[in-house]
């Protein structure tokens, strides 16, 4: 039996159901971060997004803030014992602009020992259950590549999957390259934001190394409409690649919420993406891929 690995304790792979694996219920970015709308601190309007999550038939949340992003171990154990939702936390790194001084100070094994020792002992009893790493916009600053390698060494002592936010979409290619060469299966690997660069050769490339490729923006069309999205999804589907596909909506500012008065917030996916998706041909069976094995399949490794 594989287990998944929550803020609550370890669960059975089939407890796991419809899930989201990349959102964000509490972040606080350092102050170096203008723009404070990515500052989700009030524990009342997260509890009723997730709130609205269980309503639509949401049972797990994969909750992606990290250690140099105001993570909060406690606090996210509290929301899940109060909403019966299982959440899913993380340890790791967002991007060298957010990291803390000792990232550099330590070195990369001292980093790994932190990153494997979150996932095997937690704090506070609390433990994570998957390691996150972070590049930046076309290019992989120093201490991204140190992380990563780090990330990589930490699954080999502690065996939890890895996922990767690339900005914009970019450097898909070049971080595999660096996981690659410390003998990380890709199985195990997930990149997100990876329809922020709609490039249909792009992805499937990324898709054909055997990662899993992440889409998180359902309805922000700020970015462009869904309709591309949803032209890229049937295209891996197409290509063979259903099993590799995972869908979120990484609502990680308060106006996305509407917790915190904005939206689409988190029934966006499950009640009119979906669906839409359902209306353009993608099959029942490969929504349930996508929305319920493949995150089990990425997440319960333990």
């Amino acid at each position: 039996m594989k287990y998944a690995r929550t803020v609550c304790g370890d669960i059975e792979a089939d407890k796991m159901g419809f899930t989201y694996p990349h959102e964000h219920l509490y972040a606080v970015p350092p102050a170096c971060q203008k723009d404070r709308d990515l500052e989700l601190s009030d524990y009342e309007s997260s509890v009723k997004e997730l709130k609205n999550f269980k309503e639509v038939g949401g049972c797990t949340l994969v909750e992606a803030s990290t250690l140099d992003y105001g993570r909060n171990l406690p606090l996210l154990k509290k929301m899940s014992e109060e909403t019966g939702v299982n959440v899913i936390a993380t340890t790791g790194f967002n991007k060298h602009i957010y990291y803390p001084d000792w990232v550099e100070e330590k070195s990369m094994e001292e980093i790994a020992g932190i990153l494997a020792g979150d996932v095997l002992e937690g704090r506070e009893g609390i433990r994570a259950g998957f390691i996150k790493i972070g590049t930046y916009y076309n290019m992989i600053h120093p201490l991204e590549k140190k992380t990563a390698i780090a990330a990589a060494e930490a699954q080999k002592r502690c065996g939890a999957p890895i996922w990767g936010h690339t900005e914009a979409g970019t450097m898909g290619m070049e971080v595999l390259d660096i996981l690659e060469a410390q003998g990380v299966d890709f199985s195990t690997v997930a990149l997100g934001h990876l329809d922020r660069n709609p490039d249909e050769y792009y992805l499937l490339k990324l898709a054909d190394r055997g990662i899993y490729v992440q889409f998180d923006g359902p309805g922000k069309v700020k970015y462009y409409p869904d309709s591309v999205r949803v032209g890229l999804i049937k295209s891996l589907i197409a290509h063979g690649y259903a099993d590799q596909l995972l869908i979120s909506g990484d609502m990680g500012r308060a106006s996305y919420l509407e917790g915190y008065g904005g939206g689409p917030g988190f029934k966006y996916i499950k009640t009119k993406f979906i669906p839409r998706l359902l209306d353009e041909g993608v099959s029942e069976d490969d929504i349930r891929k996508i929305f319920v094995e493949n995150p089990k399949r990425w997440l319960a490794v333990f």
